[in-house]
């Protein structure tokens, strides 16, 4: 009926229209700079409102366990919720808490398990960025459920392993090139950083610094953007003014001789940082000896006995403390607690870890250098009377100084304790107490608080990676371009395979192939502008003979790369070996099995197959050179596999039998038969000219 045929080709055109439309636009987002920006704007508010959500989860999950949404600061009070069970309160509400989020992280993340920061790191050093969606739902929960029932960390581990996974899933989305989804992972860092502590400078070295470990106009702009937007948005739901809102107003650094004794107190500091940071580690060790291989969801339940038995000594080390900063720098400590309390947090802080809870290392540094360098003052102020300054004035230097020991970050360290308490006055002593305590770590220890768990695993992310090498190196400057362009049949990067698209330009009829067919296989691809360390892990798990390039808008196949083509380009690009090299020429093994899907997702290049000519004693084509042969329309010869070694597809390579051929051809479903009034084309597929 010729009404409804109207209409059905007028929907296909529209839906063809609206796939056109979306692929151009997913390419722009992925190749421009501008895309990046915006996708960058996208993460930084869905990284602000994730640390919003985040904190009134902790809140929720502290209420729901003391029925106060901050707990710790009065000492010795029980629970509102829970007043029958008096001071025992401190031991149960732990152990209830693991038997939750033991099993929780256990089935669903186990990555969620510890402070989160060193599984992003290793995430962008060497997996490209990505992490596994269900990670920040998990983390936030568990970590939630851990500071709410007393678990002595911080929120800024989860909410950078939160941001971190959910840029990272929508870079995967979006199928990002790797070297974009780093920046991406590090703009979620930064603007949880920034959200969660309205502190955007620190968001965004945090997000360089520590998780990309590198510098770019690029990185520090996206990340800059943001940062800003995230700490935008918590302002809006939460507030602004500085984080830490109890120091007293006016601290300052009034004779120049007190810097002789910022150096000190930086000595101290750095030392106490080597501490904790040894503390944690040595905590974790001792619970694996002591655990051993007993079920590791019920360890937070077992451990967190021993943990409510150290809150119910000391109360006031129940969840992250903030309330109990304050509490110190306002004076309301002498001096033989504060030293107890910062002694008690390195203990408690490595206990909840020990025992599999989930939460941060930052705040706990900044608690331990507040109660430490309160201390300090305490003393410098007996000594040497008011000429010393006031005592807080070193607890917001050691703040910085403690975390850069244990993290070995100068620039978050610094950025961190200026915007965080408002005082921008004290930027000079801070920054000498960072350089002395960063100085000296790195003479004390290689690994930092962060990098020591990956050391533990064998992963040195601090040495010269390999991909760093031809960082600089995409699919494009590596690949063997056709002649002319294929247009990509029924959409772009692999949506027409995915959502099973069949709609595609029409070729001529098939004709006898110059050989058997003898393996056909659904080709996977690569973007012209991935990074070589991308397209190495693809042609691993995918490229036994090689893989098409699609355009960075996925609108167009626009050449093949081996594992040979890599290599001339590394090689051009270091200058240690000669652009065209037999040693180069990959031999090919056996056909490998299916690929595990969760180490490199796939990316099918829709409306095509690799197809895979034996050209026998027989052929048509046996004797001619590669380029005088007529391959049906649409099909390009990709390589060709002689006596077990992979050649290019040179033009004027000569056709020996025992040859295949690999061919990149369109499906059958996308050949329309030919019509009765069509004429030949001269030439006969497959024969030579």
């Amino acid at each position: 009926m010729p009404v409804p045929e109207r209409n059905g080709t007028r929907m296909t055109s529209q839906a063809s229209g609206a796939a056109r439309w979306s692929a151009r636009t997913a390419g722009w987002l992925r190749g421009s700079r501008l895309g990046l920006f915006v996708i960058a704007v996208v993460v930084g508010v869905g990284s602000g409102l994730g640390a919003v959500v985040f904190r009134y989860l902790i809140y929720f999950f502290t209420w729901l366990a003391t029925g106060h949404s901050q707990f710790g600061q009065a000492g010795y009070a029980g629970s509102s919720h829970l007043p029958w069970l008096g001071l025992g309160f401190f031991v149960l509400i732990p152990v209830v808490g693991g038997l939750v989020y033991g099993p929780l992280i256990y089935r669903y993340a186990r990555e969620a398990r510890g402070h989160g920061v060193p599984e992003v790191m290793i995430a962008v050093a060497e997996n490209g960025g990505r992490i596994r969606p269900q990670v920040s739902v998990v983390k936030a929960v568990a970590s939630a459920l851990c500071i709410g029932t007393g678990g002595s960390v911080g929120r800024e581990g989860p909410i950078v392993q939160i941001g971190s996974a959910l840029a990272s899933t929508f870079g995967q989305w979006m199928r990002m090139p790797e070297n974009r989804m780093r920046i991406l992972v590090a703009c979620g860092a930064g603007g949880g950083i920034a959200a969660t502590f309205n502190a955007p400078i620190t968001g965004v070295f945090f997000g360089v610094e520590i998780i990309l470990r590198e510098f770019s106009i690029d990185a520090l702009f996206t990340v800059m953007l943001s940062a800003m937007l995230a700490d935008a948005v918590a302002i809006s739901i939460l507030g602004g003014g500085p984080f830490l809102r109890g120091f007293p107003p006016g601290i300052a650094l009034h004779h120049a001789r007190d810097y002789l004794l910022i150096a000190a107190l930086a000595v101290a500091a750095a030392l106490i940082g080597q501490a904790f940071a040894k503390t944690v580690y040595a905590m974790e060790d001792l619970w694996d000896r002591v655990w051993k291989n007993r079920p590791e969801w019920a360890r937070p339940a077992v451990g967190g006995v021993v943990l409510g038995l150290l809150l119910l000594a000391l109360p006031q080390l129940y969840g992250v403390g903030y309330p109990v900063m304050d509490k110190a720098v306002a004076g309301n400590y002498v001096l033989w607690f504060l030293l107890v309390l910062a002694a008690g947090k390195i203990l408690a802080c490595s206990l909840t870890l020990g025992i599999g809870g989930s939460g941060g290392v930052f705040a706990p540094s900044l608690f331990i250098g507040v109660t430490s360098g309160m201390a300090f003052g305490e003393i410098a102020d007996h000594l040497l009377g008011p000429g010393a300054g006031q005592p807080a004035l070193y607890a917001v230097v050691a703040m910085g100084a403690v975390f850069a020991s244990a993290a070995r970050a100068p620039l978050t360290s610094v950025a961190s304790v200026v915007e965080m308490t408002g005082n921008y006055a004290l930027t000079l002593p801070v920054m000498l107490a960072v350089a002395i305590a960063t100085a000296i770590s790195r003479g004390l220890s290689y690994g930092t608080i962060y990098t020591i768990k990956l050391l533990r695993r064998g992963r040195d992310i601090d040495r010269a990676a390999p991909w760093r090498a031809f960082g600089d190196l995409k699919a494009a400057d590596a690949m063997r371009p056709f002649p002319a362009p294929l247009r990509v049949i029924g959409g772009s990067n692999g949506d027409g395979a995915r959502r099973g698209h069949r709609n595609g330009p029409a070729a001529p009829g098939r004709v006898p192939w110059p050989g058997p067919v003898t393996y056909r296989r659904d080709p996977q691809a690569v973007f012209a502008d991935e990074s070589l360390a991308q397209t190495l892990r693809q042609l691993a798990a995918y490229g036994r003979d090689g893989l098409p390039v699609l355009s960075s808008n996925g609108q167009q196949v626009q050449g093949w790369i081996t594992n040979a083509s890599v290599l001339r380009a590394i090689s051009r690009e270091i200058g240690s070996a000669p652009p065209q090299t037999t040693a180069a020429q990959a031999a090919v093994g056996p056909r490998p099995g299916p690929p595990d899907p969760t180490q490199e997702p796939p990316n099918p290049l829709p409306g095509y197959e690799v197809l895979e000519i034996n050209i026998g004693e027989d052929s048509a084509i046996s004797g001619h050179k590669l380029g005088t042969v007529t391959w049906p329309p649409g099909s390009v010869p990709v390589a060709v596999l002689r006596h077990r070694s992979l050649q290019a597809p040179d033009p004027g390579f000569c056709l020996r039998p025992g040859d295949r051929i690999s061919l990149l051809a369109p499906r059958a479903e996308h050949v329309a038969p030919r019509r009765a009034h069509d004429k030949p084309s001269g030439h006969r597929p497959g024969a030579a000219r």
